[in-house]
């Protein structure tokens, strides 16, 4: 089946993926490509709209990212959103300056410019485009069914101070004469804030409005029809082959694995391997779950290699690759054992793919992930990613399709490279076993008093300082714990929890009486951005 799709260009902004992200939301496919994407692979595809992002340049760099111009003649609706409306006025003749008074963060906008009739969603008087159903006459059909003063969230230092020959001024703001823009004869739209993250007020009904009342959408992408698409696609690309799947107990790779037996039966493997760097008694628990799934398992203990090579090593890119490297290795060993093998397989999701790339469109580089950026060639075995297109609150959402139990499926992510990245500087077994024990505690005070499934992520982190304590009329030296608990919808931005006192109070007490070598716990208040949700 062939869905309604548009196609989001990637200028290098972080929230880049949250624009796909929303319009999924809405039940329409996206897709994320490079901005110098030439003008006929876009029209081959056939999008119903075309967005253009944010990004970090201004448009008079001589290195700013470009699109081709033949973009704004393609004849299906083109939505810009802060620097996306900045290259569209500077492509179109309008006049592009620095803002007197750069806006970061919340800004006031009025629509001056009030849609006219409109149905479900939409506004104006609809009529056909060279690929079927689409934009509307109407100016402001971005805010139709919306008020006239809106909240929302600016990040530019440049603003649109004259606007193209025939777009019309839609919205102002106090820094921004030009805050919304539109020429709707050639469905052509713009907006100067961001509309994809939760601090603008109605911005999934602005990209709704985008969708449904401009671009014709009717809503066809489902996460069954994903399910079913992926399973065809993947018996079909794995034929008579064998699959590997490298199971690590958590969601994303479980669902993967599932989608895969539900393609291939017997013909996939899958692979657990406890990298010694797993919270409590995780590596059981695990063996478990997955004899009652019925998934063929291979178990490997190589927590002593892990650690092993993990040994002196302080930077945190440096465990990340180690860890990666030597999860390779176990593989290629474990894969040997089976015979031919043809295919490994992953549980990689969107936000992996794009914070280990320094170019998607052209974001910079976050962190890298162990299971992002291919195989050595050794290996000789392709790649299967059922799941890299999709982001962890839509994972979850397959995994119900398929029948997984809730408590399993809502699950709070755990990072490849696990408790790794969680303690701050050397790798030891003792730092491990005061890592554990403090996690357990923070997951145990946060599932009673029943904020684990309102929380992204809850944690503990051991950190690299020693501090003086007093513990029985005692001086103690012992290492600091921070708690680590985020609010989030897909892990792309994140704000710290509002967790009671009485829940920290207990969380801190309970560590520092019964982890001997923790006597000082802290609590994090940092939000993605302009922090990451993990310490490393």
């Amino acid at each position: 089946m062939t869905h309604q799709t548009i196609i989001v260009l990637d200028f290098g902004s972080q929230f880049t993926q949250l624009i796909a992200r929303r319009l999924r939301e809405l039940s329409v496919y996206s897709e994320v490509w490079p901005p110098d994407t030439p003008i006929e692979k876009i029209r081959a595809r056939q999008p119903v709209g075309i967005i253009l992002s944010g990004g970090p340049k201004s448009v008079s760099e001589a290195t700013a990212p470009t699109c081709d111009p033949a973009v704004y003649e393609i004849g299906r609706p083109v939505l810009g959103i802060c620097y996306g409306m900045q290259l569209m006025a500077h492509a179109l003749g309008g006049k592009v300056a620095p803002a007197p008074q750069r806006e970061f963060g919340h800004a006031q906008v009025t629509v001056t410019s009030r849609p006219g009739p409109s149905g479900p969603g939409a506004a104006g008087t609809s009529r056909p485009g060279p690929f079927g159903p689409g934009t509307t006459d109407d100016p402001a059909a971005l805010f139709a069914n919306l008020p006239s003063d809106l909240r929302v969230w600016a990040s530019h230092g440049d603003y649109v101070a004259t606007p193209p020959p025939g777009f019309s001024v839609v919205a102002t703001s106090a820094n921004a004469p030009v805050a919304a823009m539109s020429d709707p004869g050639r469905a052509l739209y713009a907006i100067l804030f961001h509309p994809e993250v939760a601090h603008t007020e109605r911005g999934l009904d602005i990209l709704r409005n985008f969708a449904f009342g401009v671009c014709g959408c009717t809503g066809d992408w489902t996460m069954a029809s994903f399910v079913e698409e992926a399973t065809t696609r993947i018996r079909a690309r794995v034929g008579e082959g064998r699959v590997v799947c490298a199971l690590s107990g958590g969601v994303d790779s479980t669902v993967a694995a599932l989608i895969i037996h539900r393609a291939v039966g017997d013909k996939l493997t899958c692979i657990f391997v406890d990298n010694g760097v797993l919270r409590l008694n995780e590596a059981a628990q695990i063996r478990k779950r997955f004899a009652r799934l019925r998934l063929p398992l291979v178990f490997v203990d190589a927590s002593s290699m892990f650690l092993g090579r993990l040994a002196g090593a302080i930077d945190p890119e440096t465990k990340r690759k180690i860890i990666g490297a030597t999860f390779i290795d176990v593989f290629e060993a474990e894969a040997a054992k089976l015979g031919q093998v043809d295919f490994l397989a992953q549980g990689t999701l969107y936000p992996d793919v794009i914070e280990s790339v320094s170019i998607v469109g052209q974001a910079s580089m976050i962190k890298s992930h162990h299971n992002v950026g291919g195989l050595p060639e050794r290996m000789r075995m392709k790649l299967i990613e059922p799941l890299r297109e999709l982001f962890k609150d839509e994972v979850r959402v397959v995994g119900r399709q398929l029948g997984l139990e809730e408590e399993f499926v809502v699950r709070q992510p755990f990072p490849g490279p696990g408790l790794a990245v969680r303690i701050l500087g050397e790798v030891t077994p003792a730092r491990l076993a005061l890592l554990r024990a403090a996690d357990a505690v923070v997951a145990e005070e946060v599932k009673r008093d029943g904020w684990y499934t309102r929380l992204w992520q809850s944690f503990a982190v051991l950190l690299p300082v020693q501090s003086v304590g007093v513990m029985g009329d005692e001086r103690t030296y012992e290492y600091t714990c921070a708690i680590r608990a985020v609010e989030s919808r897909d892990g792309m931005t994140a704000d710290w929890a509002r967790l009671p006192h009485d829940l920290l109070a207990r969380i801190s007490s309970r560590i520092v009486n019964e982890v001997k070598g923790i006597n000082r716990v802290v609590y994090d208040i940092s939000s993605k951005p302009p922090s990451t949700i993990e310490w490393e």
